[in-house]
C-alpha cells in the first residue's frame, strides 16, 4: 500500500479531483508535518505553507488556515467567533473531528462539517500548499480556489 492508497489521503483525492480534473495529490519524499519541513520539501517560502488549525468553542469546532510564517491571533478568533472561551484543540479531537491525524490535517475532506476561517494573508501567494491527510502528502492550490473549494470566510486571523 503506498500513502496515496491511504483512506485519509484518498478522500482528500476524491474531493480535489471533484473540484478540478487536474489537481491531484502530491507524495513527497520528506516529511512535510511542520510548515518549515513542508517548505524545505517543496524548496517555497514558508508563509506559502497552509497550517490547518482546529480551535474549540464551548460548543463547536472551527477549522483556522493560515500562513506557515504566521501564527493564529486567539484574540482576533475569539472577536470573528463571538465567543470568549476559545482554544486549541487537543490531538484526540483534532482526529475525531477532522479524521486527520495532527501533521496531516488536510482543509478539505474532513470527517465532519466544520466552519472554515481563511487567514487573508495567505493571499499574498500564488501558490499555497496543503496538507493531504498524511504528513508526506500535498497538494498545490490557488488562494481564490482554497477559498472555493472549502466555502471558508476570508478574514484577518493572523498576529
Amino acid at each position: 500500500m503506498t500513502l496515496i492508497d491511504k483512506e485519509p489521503v484518498q478522500r482528500v483525492q476524491k474531493i480535489l479531483r471533484e473540484f478540478d480534473t487536474n489537481s491531484e495529490v502530491i507524495v513527497l519524499k520528506s516529511s512535510a508535518r511542520t510548515a518549515l519541513e513542508a517548505a524545505k520539501s517543496l524548496n517555497c517560502e514558508v508563509g506559502a505553507i497552509i497550517k490547518s488549525l482546529l480551535f474549540k468553542t464551548e460548543q463547536n469546532f472551527t477549522l483556522c488556515l493560515v500562513a506557515g510564517d504566521k501564527k493564529a491571533s486567539l484574540n482576533k478568533i475569539k472577536k470573528i467567533l463571538n465567543m470568549k472561551d476559545v482554544s486549541m484543540a487537543s490531538a484526540d479531537d483534532v482526529k475525531n473531528v477532522t479524521g486527520f491525524t495532527i501533521g496531516g490535517v488536510s482543509p478539505i475532506g474532513h470527517s465532519n462539517k466544520i466552519d472554515i476561517l481563511i487567514d487573508l494573508s495567505l493571499d499574498r501567494f500564488k501558490e499555497l500548499f496543503a496538507a493531504a491527510g498524511h504528513p508526506n502528502c500535498i497538494f498545490k492550490i490557488s488562494f481564490e480556489n482554497l477559498s472555493k473549494i472549502t466555502k471558508g470566510s476570508v478574514k484577518e486571523l493572523a498576529e
